[in-house]
């Protein structure tokens, strides 16, 4: 939260740093307004696109902190962990069978297991459960 409201302190320190300098120059009549406003559309721009990028750069967990390890104490199959990944994708069953070219009774049949082994009710509480043990 400190973050973002840092990063809007400066951007409006920025927008009024801007604003000054395009009324100086106004006054002291070295550039006219359509410059001066293409400049700073320019730099919003350039600023927008920065933000866009860092904001939706996503982490990426590396096979070294996921727990291979308990992924086979659980007894999940490689295909069962496969499904696994695809349901905290966000994937429903059918866009899951599509993209692993199996049946979706089969699917259903994966996340029944998963279910089961990972002792949840519902697929988002089975995702909580695989972050909280490291396995996705």
């Amino acid at each position: 939260m400190k973050k973002t409201v840092l990063v809007f302190s400066l951007l409006i320190l920025a927008l009024l740093l801007l604003f000054q300098f395009s009324k100086y120059t106004v006054i002291s009549g070295d550039l006219n307004i359509e410059y001066i406003m293409a400049i700073i559309a320019i730099a919003f721009l350039g600023i927008g696109i920065f933000i866009n990028k860092k904001t939706q750069k996503q982490p990426e967990t590396s096979n070294d902190q996921i727990n291979l390890q308990k992924v086979e104490e659980l007894g999940l199959s490689k295909r069962e962990y496969e499904v696994l990944k695809e349901v905290a994708l966000g994937l429903s069953n059918h866009e899951i069978a599509k993209k692993l070219f199996v049946s979706e009774s089969t699917i259903k049949t994966h996340v029944s297991s998963l279910l089961l082994k990972l002792n949840a009710k519902r697929r988002t509480q089975a995702i909580q459960i695989s972050k909280d043990l490291n396995i996705i």
